[in-house]
């Protein structure tokens, strides 16, 4: 599976803001289905002993239609987002997007 393009940049962001990468990728199984979300991270909250679990999709919008890389970074969102809402409903789901894309479409 390729990487987008910024998938080390959002990589380092996570862990310069204190996240731990707990996959890279993080796959995800339901029925015999199997899913890859670019990466899976988690957070201790020392004073609570408990954790913040997130998975970030990362989408690079390169291609010459930004219509069509919004129209599959939704698509695969809302299908990965199903899929942990029945595998691992604490974990938070996020799309990472240049600013950019984020402006002209979030």
């Amino acid at each position: 599976m390729a990487r987008d393009l910024f998938h080390d940049l959002v990589r380092s962001a996570l862990e310069a803001e204190g996240w731990t990468i707990t996959d890279d990728p993080y796959e995800v199984r339901l029925d015999r289905s199997k899913f890859q979300i670019d990466l899976a991270a988690e957070q201790i909250i020392a004073a609570e002993r408990d954790s913040t679990k997130i998975a970030v999709e990362i989408k690079s919008f390169l291609s010459p239609s930004v219509v069509t890389d919004f129209y599959a970074a939704l698509g695969q969102f809302l299908s990965y987002r199903l899929v942990l809402q029945e595998v691992e409903p604490q974990r938070i789901l996020y799309l990472a997007v240049p600013v950019d894309s984020y402006d002209r479409f979030f």
